[in-house]
């Protein structure tokens, strides 16, 4: 990435350049990213074709101003962590859903290395390993410590990393397995077969309908099918909204211009 695009996407998500690609920055730098950037599936549903290269995810997010979901966020993540001096893997998981885990390549995020924060079991300057996922629904909204195996608290719950029998880990929220992960290293490419499946398969949540999600500084606001959902301390609101309300709900709550609404696509695009 060039220095322009590193600035452009730091502003994107109201950061400021850090001083230097360690533990703090990394922290800060997901939650704004959480914040700013929803995780959303219109491109499915507009008939948009979803490019898995590194600079097409760049652009879509800070010259475009949309979101997408796992393979594009956290896609797009690594590079501006890359950019900025961190050293970071991609990983491959399989998200737990109703009848058991997801298709292979069913969620995509990253290892991300940064020298070692006091905090932390390992000495100043050696390299600590964190989990960060800018592309999960119900995910932590501080990268979690890789290697750690007890209970680490986030303002989203409770998180535990558990490896498995075969050497993979079990994300664990609130004792409820998120996701399992591979640790070998993946690239971009890897991810096309998951990333097509959740675009066209019926089965897939994303073609079943229209979402947009992001963070807030007191809960969350989402856009599912044409309900406005927001959560905060006094609790959950819905409400319905009109046909002429749904592109301005996308332009306020989450800067997303549309020049018409996405209509329900369960097949794929001609």
């Amino acid at each position: 990435m060039t220095t322009i695009n590193i600035d452009a996407y730091l502003r994107r998500i109201g950061a400021a350049r850090p001083a230097a690609p360690d533990a703090d920055a990394l922290r800060e730098l997901q939650l704004r990213h959480l914040h700013a950037v929803p995780f959303e599936n219109l491109s499915v549903h507009l008939g948009e074709d979803v490019t898995l290269d590194g600079a097409a995810l760049v652009r879509k997010i800070v010259e475009r101003g949309r979101g997408g979901f796992c393979y594009e966020l956290n896609g797009a993540f690594a590079e501006l962590l890359t950019g900025l001096g961190y050293r970071v893997t991609l990983l491959s998981g399989r998200v737990m859903g109703p009848d058991g885990f997801g298709v292979p390549f069913d969620h995509l995020a990253l290892r991300v290395e940064t020298p070692g924060a006091p905090e932390t079991s390992g000495a100043p300057g050696t390299p600590e390993p964190w989990l960060v996922d800018v592309g999960f629904g119900r995910n932590s909204h501080h990268p979690l410590v890789f290697t750690d195996r007890g209970e680490q608290t986030d303002p989203a719950g409770v998180f535990r990393i558990a490896e498995t029998e075969d050497g993979d880990l079990d994300v664990y929220c609130d004792d409820q397995v998120q996701y399992r992960l591979e640790q070998r290293p993946r690239e971009l490419a890897d991810f096309e077969c998951g990333s097509w499946w959740h675009r066209t398969s019926p089965k897939s949540p994303f073609t079943q309908s229209q979402l947009c999600s992001r963070l807030t500084g007191t809960g969350r606001v989402t856009v599912s099918g044409r309900t406005l959902i927001t959560t905060d301390a006094t609790g959950r609101q819905e409400r319905e909204l009109s046909e002429d309300e749904v592109l301005p709900a996308y332009r306020t709550h989450f800067g997303i211009e549309l020049d018409r609404i996405p209509e329900l696509r369960t097949t794929p695009a001609p």
